[in-house]
């Protein structure tokens, strides 16, 4: 059956759903930095950033953060809310790495002062450029109350996320996530989107200070699928079989 695909990025493609105001996100294997300049597949690296962002998505949803999420239909798929996507991506930082260590000198890791809440323009031309919340007002991409509650939600996934990981033996260094607007009757309301996986957090193992992450690819570190892996392992959202069976590992559902 053919579906009428609504937009494709670089890690995923949505189509339309099978009611109005839903959307498939279907996740893709392809593995990216840079905004593209680098790209590579990597075989079930979709299967696992779908399973650990339903995981993520259900969780966060349990303690009262709204989400676009309805429910994962298969290995690769999610059936999502329609919504409109505000053009600015969060960035919230608990330690240094990335841009912010480049950008203020700062040695990779050192845990910052509080977390810090960035934003950047969304525009793979621009290379998602760091805005304030000036530019987002004057440019009418959200609205001050708009702004104020997308931080608020980000602090708050943040302090949930980061005790979440620390259970299982993870750092959550910094995450990039994306909000929109939902239309329901007469109401608007600001909601969690696009997806939480390895590929948007910086995931560090606490003993080791592995990197657990799309950073493997980034920085040519190899071995990001059983990264990937291992924290869905550490989740609870997958398991390996016996070493040698041939089967290879095997997706669990969430609890």
């Amino acid at each position: 059956m053919s579906r009428r695909r609504r937009y494709e990025g670089k890690a995923k493609i949505l189509y339309e759903g099978p009611e109005p105001g839903t959307l498939v996100q279907h996740f893709k294997d392809d593995a990216t930095a840079f905004n593209n300049k680098k790209h590579d597949q990597i075989e079930g690296k979709g299967v696992l950033n779908n399973r650990i962002s339903e995981y993520l998505f259900l969780r966060l949803g349990e303690v009262g953060i709204p989400t676009h999420f309805v429910k994962r239909l298969n290995m690769r798929e999610q059936l999502i809310r329609e919504v409109e996507i505000i053009p600015v991506e969060i960035v919230v930082r608990n330690a240094a790495a990335g841009a912010i260590a480049k950008r203020l000198g700062l040695d990779e890791g050192t845990q910052l002062p509080r977390s810090i809440v960035e934003f950047y323009y969304k525009s793979d031309e621009l290379d998602d450029p760091l805005v304030s919340e000036e530019h987002i007002t004057a440019f009418g991409w959200a609205n001050p109350q708009e702004i104020d509650e997308m931080i608020a939600l980000s602090l708050r996934i943040n302090d949930f996320l980061t005790g979440l990981f620390l259970g299982v033996g993870i750092r959550l260094v910094d995450f990039k996530i994306e909000f929109g607007r939902l239309f329901e009757n007469e109401m608007m309301r600001i909601v969690l989107a696009d997806e939480i996986s390895p590929d948007c957090c910086r995931l560090w193992d606490i003993e080791t200070q592995d990197k657990m992450d799309k950073d493997r690819f980034r920085q040519d570190l190899g071995g990001l699928i059983e990264a990937y892996q291992e924290v869905a392992r550490r989740l609870g959202v997958f398991v390996d079989n016996r070493p040698g069976d041939g089967s290879g590992p095997v997706l669990v559902s969430s609890k």
